[in-house]
Formats: structure tokens, C-alpha cells, sequence
């Protein structure tokens, strides 16, 4: 038997104001986004923007259904518009926030493991990382690549 570690790194900001300008635009994005959820069960609404290679942003929002699960992350709406929109540009990073009734939460938002599994796929078909901000009102995480909040992507058909 041999005993792995993985290590895992990203930057933690105390304000949007601290992220490079970039960044403060796609996270911007990602909160304006939240205005288009769709939450009447949770009341947890989310938004998420991806830039993409041409310098596009594309937002969506979580959309929730009583038929549920048919509803939809924000991460998903938006990565899903982003590639139908622009399926020649790679998506090279994607904010996301969430918060309950509009309210941004304090610790950062962070996606689901059925988002962070698209997200893998988006990157591994650009094959460059794609980094990832999870937008909180008291701090704010910037991971490099998808691998850092996913390492052990499924990626073996």
C-alpha cells in the first residue's frame, strides 16, 4: 500500500474589489445574474456567468421546477447557453453566487457535483484550465482549474 495526498489551491479575497478586473467583471455578471432565478421552493437563488475565449460573458441562474429534479443550476444554464452560443470558443472561467432571497451568502456558493462534472467536460474539450470563482458577501475563492475543486474527474469513456 502506498498513501497519496492530493493538494488542492486557490486564492481567497476578502472583497470583489481585490479580484483583478477581469475577474470583478465576470463576478459582477454572476451576481447581476442571481436577478434571473427562478427559486419559488428554496428561495435560494444563484447566478453564474463563463467568459469565454473571445471575451463573451454569458450569465444564467438556477431554475427551479415542482417537477423536480427537472429544474437547473445557474452553472449549467449558463455553460449550456455559453456552448450552443459560441461552440467554436472555449469557456476560460466561470463565477458563480448564491444567495438566500437575493441576499448574497457570506461564505462563498459553491456548485454541485453534477456542475462541477460539466464544467470538467468543458474544460477537457478546450484542453486548457478553466478557472472557477465562488462569489461570497465576506470572502471570495479563485480556483486555477476545474481539477482543483474535482480532482478526480470522471473522464474514462
Amino acid at each position: 500500500m502506498k498513501e497519496q495526498q492530493i493538494d488542492i489551491r486557490f486564492q481567497e479575497y476578502g472583497s470583489i474589489e481585490e479580484l483583478n478586473a477581469e475577474d470583478r467583471e465576470l463576478a459582477e455578471a454572476a451576481i447581476e445574474g442571481m436577478k434571473g432565478s427562478y427559486a419559488p421552493y428554496s428561495h435560494f437563488n444563484v447566478g453564474a456567468a463563463v467568459r469565454m475565449s473571445g471575451g463573451q460573458i454569458v450569465s444564467g441562474a438556477n431554475q427551479e421546477n415542482a417537477a423536480f429534479p427537472s429544474g437547473l443550476c445557474a452553472e449549467r444554464t449558463a455553460m449550456f447557453a455559453a456552448g450552443a452560443k459560441y461552440p467554436d470558443k472555449d469557456m476560460l472561467s466561470i463565477a458563480l453566487a448564491g444567495g438566500v432571497y437575493g441576499r448574497i451568502t457570506d461564505e462563498p456558493a459553491t456548485p454541485c457535483g453534477a456542475c462541477r462534472q460539466v464544467m470538467a467536460q468543458y474544460q477537457s474539450k478546450s484542453g486548457k484550465p478553466m478557472s472557477v470563482i465562488m462569489i461570497g458577501h465576506k470572502k471570495i475563492w479563485k480556483f486555477e482549474k476545474v481539477d482543483d475543486i474535482l480532482p478526480l474527474i470522471f473522464d474514462s469513456i
